[in-house]
């Protein structure tokens, strides 16, 4: 398993109609698991995710299935493994 870190930028005009979906998938996600973190930026231009998978193609996958994706809210994203080495979240 691998950590992501996963930044987007929305479509103005259309990630306020998606958020609700695009929550609701963070939820489910985050209940199974595997997403430590994700919200917003403080501008609302975009947001960050903090996610585990089992590598970069098992990502994407995941990541296609966001309703911010598949609506067109998306206008960009940007992946970066993430190797966390300390913090408080860490075992």
């Amino acid at each position: 398993m691998a950590w992501f870190l996963v930044e987007t930028r929305y479509v103005p005009e259309k990630y306020g109609e998606v958020r609700p979906r695009h929550r609701e998938w963070l939820q489910r996600l985050s209940d199974e698991g595997a997403v430590a973190i994700a919200g917003p930026l403080g501008d609302d231009s975009g947001g960050v995710t903090l996610i585990q998978a089992d590598d970069a193609a098992a990502l994407e996958k995941i990541l296609d299935t966001d309703p911010y994706h598949l609506e067109g809210a998306l206008a960009t994203r940007t992946v970066r493994e993430y190797r966390p080495v300390l913090g408080a979240w860490l075992p």
